[in-house]
């Protein structure tokens, strides 16, 4: 607690209890660790092509190997950090710490084929899109699906309550609040389906992405099989043709995916605070919480504000990352780096939106009161359902007719109708079917 007062970005701060898990996947240790995983699995897969100079690292030895990466430590990355402020390079720090492992497993003669060939992206852009995966799928995922399966439970829930809609802010046809949650809901599965379907992309290639090393050393090597071969092994696209670097086009369709549904959410917190504003929701209250510190009795729609925000940094984020990453200089220059340092920065503040949408909807309960009074406020909501009917019975511009009874601003009741049904030119029948519509039971099918 203590030190965390002083970090400079809440998502370390006021919010670090809320993005813990994410250090599992963006953090600087966490970047190492699967850069470490990437060079070891490298390793492994080139003693599995009969590589002479390599035919004497035994299976045991492999396995020993495979432990460097999966048994890593905390003590094991400050020390890879100890050796980058050496070399100035994270990369090369990460090969020397390996190597280091392989002295104490007396593999020395064999530690030249750690990075054999290879150039720092081979490394960073094989890393970063296992780390993003692992963070989508086990963290980014469970979050956004908890926070559809609760719209899911208040859209059945509240799926027999009629409410008043508002297209441009006035009063409408009637709706079902469950409907309306619905929307979202499915909204947002549809966005998450399109994002699981982006495939996870990642650049293996040599220095201009032509495998020149490996060709210059063993020409007779297909190295573009290998490195597709090797990529789909650790669950990874090979992209094909590239630069020096990943084009990171798949990746920025993920980011733009992502802002989608984080969009959608600004959508659905808006509504809920305009919701709560107008006093169709009621929020349970905790005797120990301050809503106002001039107010005492405010209750603020605080948890869809701050999501609100926060999905409005983590898309600004997005952005400029799905922007900026498929564009470099030449072959390659650094900008993509800088940038990718900061990739966990909008999933944690995303985190930290579904987070709170799912603790504010908690804490609605329903105004039935509230939500019946403006129903029955305004029949004239009914003028759809009637002009409509009256068009299949042949009546003369019902549409119009309607309009000088209702585009009045004058308040029109359940009297205001029932007089103008009385005096259509229309069979009993017919007077009685409209008589049967209310702003209660006028809603359609959902």
């Amino acid at each position: 607690m203590k030190k965390s007062i002083y970090n400079i970005s809440p998502i370390d701060g006021r919010y670090t209890h809320l993005t813990e898990d994410l250090k599992k996947y963006f953090s600087e240790a966490a970047l190492i660790k699967y850069r470490v995983y990437i060079e070891i699995e490298y390793f492994i897969n080139l003693c599995n092509i009969n590589l002479p100079e390599l035919q004497g690292v035994s299976k045991k030895k492999l396995k020993d190997v495979a432990k460097i990466a999966s048994e890593i430590s905390e003590k094991d990355i400050l020390e890879i950090k100890k050796i980058e402020k050496v070399t100035n390079h994270d990369v090369k720090a990460v090969e020397y710490f390996i190597k280091k492992k392989f002295k104490k497993l007396n593999l020395s003669q064999y530690q030249e084929f750690i990075h054999f060939g290879l150039t720092s992206q081979d490394i960073n852009n094989t890393a970063s899109p296992i780390l993003l995966m692992d963070a989508l799928n086990l963290c980014f995922y469970p979050e956004l699906s908890k926070l559809i399966k609760k719209l899911y439970e208040l859209s059945s829930k509240w799926k027999n309550i009629s409410m008043l809609a508002r297209t441009h802010g006035q009063p409408a046809s009637p709706t079902k609040l469950g409907k309306e949650i619905k929307v979202f809901k499915v909204r947002l599965e549809e966005q998450l389906n399109q994002l699981k379907k982006i495939p996870n992309s990642g650049k293996f290639g040599g220095a201009t992405g032509n495998m020149n090393a490996h060709y210059a050393s063993y020409p007779k090597i297909n190295w573009h099989k290998f490195a597709k071969d090797f990529l789909q092994r650790i669950n990874l696209k090979r992209s094909y043709p590239t630069t020096q670097i990943e084009h990171y086009d798949n990746l920025a369709a993920q980011l733009d995916a992502i802002k989608r549904i984080n969009t959608i959410l600004i959508d659905f917190s808006r509504d809920i605070w305009m919701y709560i504003s107008m006093h169709y929701f009621n929020q349970k209250t905790n005797k120990n919480e301050v809503g106002s510190s001039a107010m005492p009795h405010k209750i603020n729609p605080i948890d869809f504000e701050n999501a609100e925000g926060n999905l409005g940094l983590a898309n600004s984020i997005l952005t400029h990352l799905s922007e900026k990453l498929p564009v470099s200089r030449l072959q390659r220059d650094l900008s993509d780096s800088t940038v990718m340092r900061n990739i966990g920065v909008p999933f944690a503040h995303s985190i930290i939106s579904y987070k709170a949408i799912i603790r504010g909807l908690d804490k609605l309960t329903i105004n039935d009161e509230k939500i019946r009074t403006d129903l029955n406020h305004d029949w004239g909501i009914l003028a759809e359902a009637i002009q409509t009917i009256l068009r299949r019975e042949g009546i003369n511009k019902p549409y119009e007719l309607l309009k000088k009874v209702t585009r009045n601003n004058q308040k029109i009741n359940e009297i205001t109708i029932t007089h103008f049904i009385e005096n259509l030119e229309v069979t009993n029948a017919v007077k009685q079917e409209l008589k049967q519509l209310t702003p209660f039971n006028y809603t359609g099918q959902s």
